[in-house]
């Protein structure tokens, strides 16, 4: 769907995420996590498709990336670009009819990947249980990942070379369950190092040492987050409704 100020909603891609000609038998066969590249391109997870794809200027769809080592992805899931074109991303296993226990998962992990400008993949981490949301620090010398499943947030080191090292627990998010519904989902970053993620009983603001500094409660299920405007806006999604709330701060990179 596109949102346009003074506008509303309006549908923008049909379908989004699943080309089969058979029906699909899950629940989550369309698209999830959306990011735009350094040439203003929207760049989607294709859960049904099990596959990355970016819209051209054109119209035209271009996978970006569909296997690793021969096998095909589960459902990658959200995405982050750093500065130099590569594109992190995570897989879990929810577009996938069955999930987990699905037959056609080919690949025995649910991995979080790096992706460079010339194709080439590197598999980051395949110890998460359902790796969903991931962001980048501002100085992109930090790589955050949470697992939906757990519900729990992540840290790395990024090395030069793309890949990451001293992962460490950053938040254990399993007490937040009593503020509401929901669960470790899509997050971004401000410009002071803050972590914006969808979590149990909305968004959770955390700071860069895993401290809870405050929480936007929307009282349903919150899957995901984006600056929009002048980069002070915050935009949620939470279950069928989108929102938006100016704010004092800016996201990372505005």
């Amino acid at each position: 769907m596109k949102w346009e100020p003074g506008k509303g909603a309006s549908l923008f891609l049909k379908p989004s995420g699943y080309y089969g000609s058979e029906p699909f038998t899950g629940h989550e066969p369309g698209s999830n996590g959306l990011t735009f590249d350094s040439q203003g391109r929207l760049v989607m997870n294709q859960h049904g498709n099990r596959r990355i794809a970016r819209k051209d200027a054109d119209g035209k769809e271009t996978v970006l990336v569909d296997h690793y080592e021969g096998k095909r992805f589960n459902s990658p899931n959200d995405l982050a670009y750093k500065s130099n074109g590569d594109l992190y991303f995570t897989d879990p296993a929810y577009g996938l009819p069955k999930q987990l226990d699905d037959p056609q998962k080919e690949l025995a992990f649910q991995g979080v990947y790096r992706l460079t400008p010339d194709g080439k993949v590197m598999l980051l981490d395949k110890d998460l249980k359902a790796p969903n949301g991931i962001a980048f620090s501002p100085d992109e010398k930090i790589l955050y990942v949470n697992d939906s499943i757990e519900v729990k947030w992540w840290a790395y080191d990024v090395q030069k070379d793309g890949s990451v090292s001293n992962k460490r627990l950053l938040l254990d998010g399993n007490d937040q369950k009593k503020n509401g519904p929901g669960t470790a989902d899509g997050m971004k970053v401000d410009e002071h190092g803050n972590l914006y993620s969808a979590g149990p009983g909305g968004i959770l603001v955390i700071s860069p040492s895993g401290k809870i500094l405050g929480r936007f409660s929307m009282g349903v299920p919150t899957s995901n987050c984006a600056w929009g405007e002048d980069g002070s806006t915050l935009y949620i999604t939470a279950n069928t409704n989108l929102y938006r709330i100016k704010l004092s701060t800016k996201g990372a990179g505005w």
